[in-house]
């Protein structure tokens, strides 16, 4: 029970000041003294200031709110298909992201849009209409259990990469280019405002997700005996995938596709504080969102000169985590 405490309180404390420690790196770094004194309304000048304040930390809570949120989502998923490698990638709500980005970049401006958002509103847009159709699938008599739609949900991701890749191929190169490294994720987007439209769905999604905790937890236990302690396994995991979605799809629209936060994280939870749906909630949110802004800190300090997309670090990173964990259960 102390080791659990102390786990605790050292995730709570790295969630609280990785974030400052974190804003001291990038192309230019700024000193533990500067960003104390930015902090505290005092920044020695006016490129200090933009940089912290427009530049740094945005990017820094951004990190943090879309770690979490990913993490949150992936242990959603995960539970509700009691299938550990559920991950929001395998359901489609990724590639149906990358398909509305990739349609409009190959159509004219939107004129209604505000400059600049055309893309992570069809990513957006795309994310939910995939939802829907694993919705859809879930609803008919192909994917009524958890394998049949955990397999649905990868031929729906295959189906959409694919055609993703085709309005990719007939499109304009330098709009292709620009969707392909968005895919990769980046956090270089954020500004101020796309926190708080990152932060409103996970605020929702934690409590509705804690306050939901035990029903979540009976269906770990199978559909039939859930049903025998009066929670509906059907209409939990629709809450579930649209909790899942909701996270994904927000945080894809604005930092493109991140993998492997929410199929990693939740295992490590899971390890250090059981397999409580409360717990582990809590956990991935603390922990994806330090990982994610580690992360990003290595996505733009590996290389001098550029920066790499912060997926191709994830990605590395998790498989490393699960060639390691394969081994120790060898």
């Amino acid at each position: 029970m102390t080791s659990v405490r102390l786990r605790w309180a050292l995730l709570l404390l790295s969630a609280l000041f990785s974030p400052l420690f974190a804003s001291l790196f990038g192309s230019a770094g700024l000193s533990p003294e500067v960003v104390w004194q930015c902090m505290t309304d005092r920044c020695p000048g006016r490129v200090e200031d933009m940089i912290f304040f427009d530049i740094r930390l945005p990017r820094v809570l951004g990190a943090l709110l879309a770690g979490g949120a990913l993490a949150i989502a992936g242990a959603t998923l995960q539970n509700v298909t009691r299938n550990g490698l559920a991950d929001p990638y395998l359901f489609g709500i990724v590639a149906g992201a990358g398909l509305g980005a990739a349609i409009v970049s190959v159509l004219p401006d939107i004129g209604w849009l505000p400059e600049g958002t055309s893309l992570p509103v069809a990513a957006f847009a795309g994310a939910w209409g995939s939802v829907f159709l694993v919705q859809g699938l879930a609803a008919s008599r192909w994917a009524r259990t958890p394998e049949q739609l955990l397999l649905a949900g990868i031929a729906l991701s295959l189906m959409l990469g694919a055609a993703t890749h085709m309005v990719l191929y007939i499109g304009e190169p330098f709009a292709a280019n620009k969707v392909m490294f968005w895919m990769m994720g980046s956090l270089t987007r954020l500004e101020t405002p796309h926190l708080l439209l990152i932060a409103v769905p996970l605020f929702f999604a934690v409590i509705l997700l804690w306050l939901s905790g035990r029903r979540f937890d009976a269906m770990l236990l199978g559909d039939k005996t859930a049903l025998s302690l009066g929670v509906h396994a059907g209409r939990m995991r629709m809450l579930g995938l649209i909790v899942c979605a909701s996270l994904t799809a927000v945080v894809v629209a604005h930092c493109g596709g991140i993998g492997f936060v929410g199929l990693m994280i939740p295992h490590i939870v899971r390890r250090w504080f059981g397999v409580n749906t409360r717990a582990v909630i809590l956990g991935s949110l603390l922990l994806g969102g330090v990982f994610l802004v580690w992360a990003d800190v290595l996505a733009r300090t590996l290389l001098e000169s550029q920066e790499l997309p912060i997926g191709i670090i994830t990605s590395a990173i998790g498989s490393v985590f699960f060639l390691l964990m394969m081994r120790q259960r060898a």
